[in-house]
């Protein structure tokens, strides 16, 4: 039974990740996750079983190839990059293997074996502190939801028949869900699951509509039939708003379509203040999918590539030609611009799920990222080798992640010396002139940037960790969540230290971590003197626009105000107050 909808205009908080605000009526999509039967059988069954899994898993390949099809491969490329990642899942040789090992040695029928074989990866994926890694495991979700479905004889729901304009409200969405829906008839999205890199939030911004995810229960709200408004502005949903509320919206989006247009305007532009000061954008990725994406969206290259993906879920460690072969298809896609691809940072919040590795690899402060590679001598030259062979296909860094001190960084070197001579003496080509760079994230790497500087190409400052390990935080611990202040004084001072140490050392410094997509602390980062900023590709043509609306001068100025505060709260009202009056078209 629903709540009864209350008279006056209820809101509810979510977070907005495609701008724009939106009203209509509300249609909801009321979807139980169906009941599996679970039971053992007998070894007479077992063959029976298995060619039930093979039929189910065949079926939803041509199911997701057919709604593949109806995709406008312009409009709908970023759907397509989530299909195709799902239509790979239903390939992957060691996943079905499990299924099928659980029917013939644990004698589970196939629905049984599937949920079993879920709840495993999931386990892993929900050990990932790193968002951008979590988000992946839906893509297992939804195909396991498909095959289910397959095996049970239950049709697969489908919302193509909509007829009316409308916003959609659903507990979340399938990338299937958003190719079959009708052109043009859905206006927004409100669910109540999600993040800003989730697959809706992809397929909201692939569609170009208003959405809000996150609302944890706005589908116990909200009835077809409901006008509501969608401010992907603000994050907020607005159910059965006043004619009041509702002029109020309407002059919003009114203002909003028009920032957007101009925005469009400066993607192709250079990151370049009114007074000549110059910042690359790059984008961090961890899918070669997302490439024509990241080009799209005026991205000058791949400031942080996540290697994890060709560790996890696998019993295999990747060989040299998986590594390779991975490598070169990025940097000849992203071409002529470079990519900087970070070695294994598997260990902490990200560890292989059959990979047997050292017994500490589960530790955030223990063996992990450069710590297990240095430990793991081979497994760290096959990834090295991989990447050296690709750098003689287009413009290749390789940055090592997690130091902490000049001798894990000096043996790291001598290793991957020692891979160069190997390739030399085996007659395989590859950039002599190679560049090396760390990720500043730990204190004691801040401390001695200047010690550091001098043994590497250019510093990329990973402010998730180093914020993290700085306040003696949990990220993920709701409890000391408010500790996660990057305008800390502490956090500022520690970046500054470390970009005065590149530059009198004369390497490049860039940042990589959340901060550098977010419009609040870009002054401050361009204040700091940061030459290359890392972020999600959605955010860079906002950002270029911000860093086109201001002066260096102005920046260093702020800067120099916000390092005199003794809080973060201070230096956070001081934006508002100096920033957004001064650019309200940009900060709004």
């Amino acid at each position: 039974m629903r709540p009864k909808q209350q008279e006056k205009p209820s809101v509810l908080k979510g977070i907005g990740v495609c701008s724009g605000v939106i009203e209509g009526k509300a249609y909801l999509v009321e979807r139980q996750k169906i009941s599996a039967p679970n039971h053992y059988i007998k070894k007479a069954q077992v063959p029976q079983e298995l060619e039930r899994l093979e039929r189910a898993i065949e079926l939803a390949r041509e199911q997701l190839k057919s709604v593949r099809k109806k995709v406008d491969p312009q409009e709908g490329r970023d759907i397509i990059y989530i299909l195709n990642a799902q239509l790979m899942i239903l390939k992957d040789e060691m996943l079905i293997r499990s299924i099928t090992e659980r029917i013939e040695k644990e004698r589970l029928n196939a629905e049984w074996a599937l949920e079993r074989e879920l709840k495993k990866i999931e386990g892993l994926f929900d050990t990932l502190e790193d968002k951008y890694l979590q988000e992946k495991k839906n893509d297992i979700d939804y195909v396991v939801e498909r095959v289910l479905r397959n095996l049970m004889g239950k049709q697969q729901e489908s919302i193509s028949q909509i007829q009316d304009e409308v916003i959609l409200v659903a507990h979340d969405f399938s990338p299937a869900d958003t190719a079959q829906m009708p052109k043009g008839r859905i206006l927004g999205f409100a669910t109540d699951t999600g993040s800003k890199i989730s697959h809706t939030a992809i397929m909201a911004r692939a569609l170009a509509i208003p959405a809000v995810v996150g609302l944890e229960n706005i589908t116990e709200y909200v009835n077809t039939g409901d006008f509501i408004v969608v401010d992907g502005l603000a994050g907020e949903v607005i159910i059965n708003p006043t004619s009041g509320i509702r002029s109020k919206y309407k002059e919003k989006e009114r203002s909003y379509r028009f920032s957007a247009e101009e925005l469009l305007k400066s993607k192709d532009l250079s990151a370049e203040t009114m007074d000549g000061f110059r910042v690359k954008l790059k984008a961090n990725i961890g899918l070669i999918e997302e490439i024509p994406s990241i080009l799209d969206h005026g991205a000058e290259g791949i400031g942080l590539y996540r290697t994890e993906f060709l560790y996890l879920n696998r019993k295999v460690l990747p060989s040299e030609e998986e590594h390779f072969h991975n490598y070169r298809e990025v940097v000849e896609k992203i071409a002529p611009h470079s990519t900087t691809i970070r070695t294994l940072d598997l260990g902490g919040d990200k560890y292989a799920s059959e990979i047997e590795l050292a017994e500490e690899l589960n530790s955030s402060s223990g063996l992990r990222a450069i710590r297990l590679c240095l430990k793991e001598v081979e497994l760290f030259k096959t990834q090295l080798r991989g990447m050296l062979r690709a750098s003689a296909y287009g413009r290749l860094k390789i940055m090592l992640p997690m130091i902490s001190e000049i001798k894990e960084l000096r043996q790291a070197k001598e290793i991957l010396e020692e891979v160069k001579e190997s390739l030399r003496t085996e007659g395989i080509p590859f950039d002599e002139k190679i560049q090396l760079g760390i990720m500043i994230e730990t204190p004691s790497a801040s401390l001695t940037a200047d010690i550091l500087a001098r043994e590497v190409d250019f510093f990329s400052i990973g402010t998730n960790d180093l914020i993290q390990y700085s306040m003696a935080i949990d990220r993920v611990n709701e409890h000391v969540a408010y500790l996660y202040e990057p305008f800390h004084p502490a956090i500022l001072r520690l970046i500054k230290r470390v970009v005065n140490a590149a530059k009198g050392s004369k390497i490049k410094v860039g940042l990589c971590g959340e901060m550098a997509g977010e419009e609040i602390y870009l002054p401050i980062l361009l204040g700091l003197g940061l030459e290359e900023l890392s972020m999600n590709y959605i955010s860079i043509p906002r950002v270029k626009k911000i860093i086109r609306s201001i002066t260096y001068r102005e920046a260093r100025n702020l800067m120099e105000k916000a390092s005199t505060m003794k809080a973060a709260s201070e230096v956070e009202n001081l934006i508002w107050k100096d920033i957004k009056l001064q650019f309200p078209e940009v900060l709004s």
